[in-house]
């Protein structure tokens, strides 16, 4: 039997809170599979198993909050018996107390007392106090939310009677709660800001503490690159165009796997190096706060799907809605301002990556091009990199690669 434990979800996560369980006992997984959504400090996060076969027993309720490592459910792999039920315990035999002689009645004996009656026991309860939100995924009351459905006329079909997705789409979950009273305005469901910043603030702190930071900085043409996004994306409806992130993010993933030392994690035992690029795309969220789930195997897939990919990060991140995967495979983080902010920033390395690479907005410079003075788009790029693996002869290759490749954008 495996054990499916509470995974780390971050730098400095300590515990996770179980909200939604998306298996039951005696269902079928296999690894990538989706088993249960925890809450963290930054949202709710989709649990996946890296174990194939069938659910044994689920080991936590929802609601509970848990420690990383703490059991969450117990597999049963391919092959394996059943866990059979544990024999109840012999029961304790008491040996009788040997008879005293009863001593001779003395004057006035008082009476032992009455023994008292065990008190009774508390009534259970109810599965819903009224006037206190009815427990709910963070799916459903995001749903709920959107189209202004009160979940207290909803009867929950998930364990413990938990209100799930499918519940809020039924058709007898779908009536407004017009007649409610208008209360104030709560943050979005799974995610807490100040958590959040919290966790932000822990492992930037960590990162800073325990990582000998160095920074390298160039500034890169970008006119070919420009240039080349105008035309292809010219005829195309907006859902069908590239933006230069895209450009950016295929760029460092191409030049972490020409320079693997950018492109890995440091752990207890030293620096690995990772055979994909699994590229973290830092997301900033609606009313603060910053996130960079990772898109695996950057390095390899069109500018297209590597488009759609942020597009789908994007939208998840700002609704609480990551896979696990995405939260800890990390092995770079690449971060933009955008077509509009400040021309160059210095970012702080994500820990247990060892780098970051940070792109400044674009903007209009004088340029020398084959000798003469002529308006340029650049961009100006900054890498921040662990001294513990790499140096700044590394760096800099780094940095001329990524260059180099945004000169041909037809070939990304």
């Amino acid at each position: 039997m495996a054990v499916f434990a509470m995974p780390s979800l971050g730098a400095d996560m300590e515990s996770g809170k179980l909200v939604e369980w998306m298996v039951k006992p005696g269902d079928a997984v296999k690894r990538g599979d989706v088993v249960a959504v925890v809450e963290t400090q930054k949202g709710a996060i989709e649990i996946e198993c890296f174990e194939e076969g069938m659910v044994e027993s689920l080991e936590a309720e929802l609601g509970e909050t848990l420690a990383v490592g703490a059991p969450l459910a117990t597999i049963r792999g391919k092959g394996e018996a059943p866990a059979e039920a544990a024999p109840p315990p012999p029961k304790e035999e008491k040996p009788e107390p040997e008879a005293k002689p009863e001593p001779a009645p003395g004057p006035a004996a008082k009476a032992p007392p009455p023994a008292k009656a065990p008190p009774p026991a508390p009534p259970k309860p109810p599965a819903h106090v009224p006037g206190e939100a009815p427990p709910a995924s963070p799916a459903a009351r995001a749903l709920a939310a959107e189209r202004g459905i009160d979940l207290s006329g909803i009867t929950g079909t998930g364990p413990g009677g938990a209100i799930v997705l499918a519940d809020v789409e039924a058709p007898s979950g779908a009536a407004p709660a017009a007649a409610k009273a208008e209360a104030p305005p709560k943050a979005k469901p799974g995610l807490d800001l100040d958590q959040m910043r919290v966790a932000i603030a822990n492992a930037m702190a960590r990162s800073k503490r325990e990582i000998p930071h160095y920074y390298l900085t160039q500034t890169v043409d970008l006119q070919k690159a420009t240039d080349w996004l105008a035309a292809r994306n010219a005829d195309r409806p907006p859902e069908e165009r590239v933006l230069m992130g895209a450009l950016f993010v295929k760029a460092s993933a191409l030049a972490a796997a020409k320079v693997p030392e950018m492109n890995g994690q440091y752990g207890a035992d030293g620096f690995e190096p990772s055979k994909g690029v699994h590229a973290g795309v830092a997301v900033a969220l609606r009313g603060g706060g910053l996130i960079a789930p990772a898109i695996h195997d950057a390095e390899g897939i069109t500018l297209e799907d590597l488009m759609a990919a942020m597009k789908d990060l994007v939208a998840r991140a700002r609704t609480g809605r990551l896979r696990s995967s995405e939260m800890t495979d990390g092995t770079i983080t690449v971060s933009s301002m955008g077509e509009t902010g400040a021309e160059a920033m210095t970012a702080v390395i994500y820990p247990p990556q060892v780098s970051i690479v940070a792109f400044g907005a674009p903007v209009e410079r004088p340029w020398i091009v084959d000798g003469k003075i002529a308006p340029r788009a650049v961009v100006t790029v900054t890498l921040s990199a662990d001294h513990r693996v790499s140096d700044g002869r590394r760096g800099a290759k780094f940095l001329a690669e990524i260059d180099r490749l945004l000169q041909e954008p037809e070939a990304l």
